[in-house]
Parts: structure tokens; sequence; C-alpha cells
């Protein structure tokens, strides 16, 4: 027996008690751009209990799955600069399709993707196996910039594994914050991924200046 899915197209996020405050920012550039859209929402703390904060991504992607034909996850850090419901055209079964980590990449001489944006179709082998060892890797984990991407880039690799598994996406789908520093950003912004303590600060700047406003 075949299951229906709720939705064809699903855009999620998730956020603990940390980062519930630019839930409303997040929400507010999301839906300005996309009345229409599907969008939603995992409570990290209650959610995947025993994981730390962002290694819940991959799971809540693959209980998305069981939602939507095609999921786009959205850190709650992207800034939604125009309608994106297009992303899912670069959706495909059993790979996983981002934008590659420009910055990254520079500066560590290989191939990087950024986790911030990730669209993909049914359950892909490579989400399977990220959530798995996330679960794993989030109880031995302490350094604090170990993260679901660097166990992402670990798995996948480079060269021929890479391939099999990734899609690369248009970069103005996920513009980073070091992009902008290294002036390496594409000149049409789709999503501005506010990334790190001064992507947060900028955050906070314009959720105060839009109160002001």
């Amino acid at each position: 027996m075949k299951i229906m899915k709720l939705y064809n197209k699903l855009f999620i996020t998730g956020c603990d008690s940390n980062t519930k405050w630019m839930l409303p920012w997040f929400k507010e550039k999301f839906y300005k751009h996309m009345p229409n859209a599907h969008l939603e929402v995992f409570d990290f703390d209650t959610r995947f209990l025993g994981c730390q904060t962002w290694f819940k991504k991959p799971s809540s992607m693959i209980a998305a799955s069981g939602m939507a034909r095609s999921v786009c996850w959205l850190d709650t850090d992207c800034e939604i600069r125009s309608n994106i419901e297009d992303i899912f055209n670069y959706a495909e079964h059993n790979k996983l399709s981002l934008v590659e980590d420009v910055p990254w990449t520079k500066r560590r001489g290989e191939t990087w993707h950024n986790s911030g944006v990730v669209v993909f179709k049914g359950l892909p082998s490579i989400l399977a196996n990220w959530a798995k060892v996330c679960k794993i890797k989030s109880s031995e984990s302490t350094h604090p910039m170990y993260g679901d991407q660097d166990i992402l880039h670990e798995l996948v690799g480079q060269n021929l594994n890479r391939i099999v598994s990734i899609i690369d996406i248009p970069r103005d789908y996920n513009v980073l914050r070091l992009d902008l520093l290294d002036n390496t950003n594409p000149p049409n912004i789709k999503v501005m991924h506010w990334t790190g303590a001064k992507g947060k600060a900028e955050i906070k700047k314009q959720m105060i200046s839009e109160t002001i406003k």
C-alpha cells in the first residue's frame, strides 16, 4: 500500500531555546516572499532527545521525508530575500542538493558544501547515514566548532563519493556572510545566510530596525 504524503513540497527549519529568538524574524522573511508555502518548524527542545542541537538537523529531515515528496531544510539564520520555491527543481532521489561553501573551500583547500540549505526527495541513503553518525558524534564531540556540516563533509569525502552523494545548486540560494567578506557573493542573493556571531548580530540589528519601523 502506497503511503500518501501530506505535502508535495515542504520547507523545514528547527531551533531550540538558544536560537528560538530568530524564529519570528525568519518567519517574517519567509512568508513575505512565499505566503502560500508550507513550513514546518521542529522544536529541538522536545524532539530527538539525547542529541545536541545542530546534530538534530538530519533527523528532522528524515522526519520530514515522511510528510512530503520533496523537502528543503533552511537554517533559522537564513534571510529569505525572494521566492525560492523553484529550489525544489534541484531535488533528486538519493542525493542531497546543496550550495558549495566557497569560503571554506578556499580556506581549507578542498571542496566543502554548506548544510544551511539542503534539498532532497524521498530518503537518500546519505541522509540516513548522516543522521546515524550525527547521533553517535553528538555524544562524543565537545568541540564547539564541530557540527553537522563537518560530519557530512567527512561522510562524502572528495571526488567520486561526493559526486554520487551531492548535487551542486546555484549559489544564490545560500550566500554566506563570509562570501560578502571575501567578495565572492553572486550578484543576485535569494537567501542570505548570516552565519556565526557576527551574523547573529546582523539579525538582531535587523530585528531592532524593523521593530522601530
